[in-house]
């Protein structure tokens, strides 16, 4: 389970509500780079600008980049995405 103490700090900040939802998503220090939230939820994580991780660079916008968010967090191979929404 991802830890927000341990987040990236390029993740990008804030919280959004998505049909009375509210979803912050972040990447932390266990990222491995192995690029499986940029491939599920590219609107929403990229690799960062040093190379060595992966962040959430925006928020989630919809229900449909809401489920790619959620598709990303529940296939990542160690847990390093997490929602404190």
């Amino acid at each position: 389970m991802a830890d927000p103490e341990e987040k990236w700090e390029d993740n990008v900040p804030g919280k959004v509500e998505i049909n009375g939802q509210t979803v912050s998503f972040y990447v932390d220090h266990e990222c491995i780079l192995c690029s499986v939230c940029s491939d599920a939820a590219p609107n929403n994580f990229r690799m960062s600008d040093d190379e060595d991780h992966d962040i959430c660079y925006k928020q989630p916008d919809g229900e449909e980049e809401l489920a790619q968010c959620y598709e990303a967090l529940e296939n990542c191979p160690v847990e390093a995405i997490g929602d404190d929404g």
